[in-house]
């Protein structure tokens, strides 16, 4: 099976996940803007602020952390190719401003 696409991770299995665990929403509770870079890239916003849990293409809204990463990179980490934990030490996984509470949580939702 062809591993999913940025697209499909961040549109499709993020919020299936968020709705089947709708307790991590709850514990992430910030705006979240992904900045993925190469071919498959683009920007998306996590919004679980007040009860949502969406994930949309572009930039909404203040982000309580930018999360920039490279496509191939970004899929590895989704589909535990890669440790999220090592690729943040290696820079290839990079969070502005670095909140460690947070950067957990999302790690949470995305593995």
């Amino acid at each position: 099976m062809a591993d999913p696409t940025v697209k499909e991770i961040l549109e499709q299995q993020i919020p299936e996940r968020l709705e089947t665990h709708a307790h991590l929403a709850n514990e992430i509770n910030s705006v979240v803007h992904f900045q993925i870079t190469g071919d498959n890239g683009g920007t998306w916003t996590l919004d679980t602020t007040g009860g949502n849990k969406k994930v949309e293409p572009g930039a909404h809204g203040e982000p309580k952390m930018v999360i920039t990463c490279a496509d191939q990179d970004f899929v590895k980490i989704a589909t535990r190719q890669l440790n999220a934990n090592m690729a943040a030490m290696s820079g290839k996984l990079k969070f502005k401003p670095m909140d460690m509470a947070l950067a957990m949580k999302l790690a949470k939702l995305l593995g």
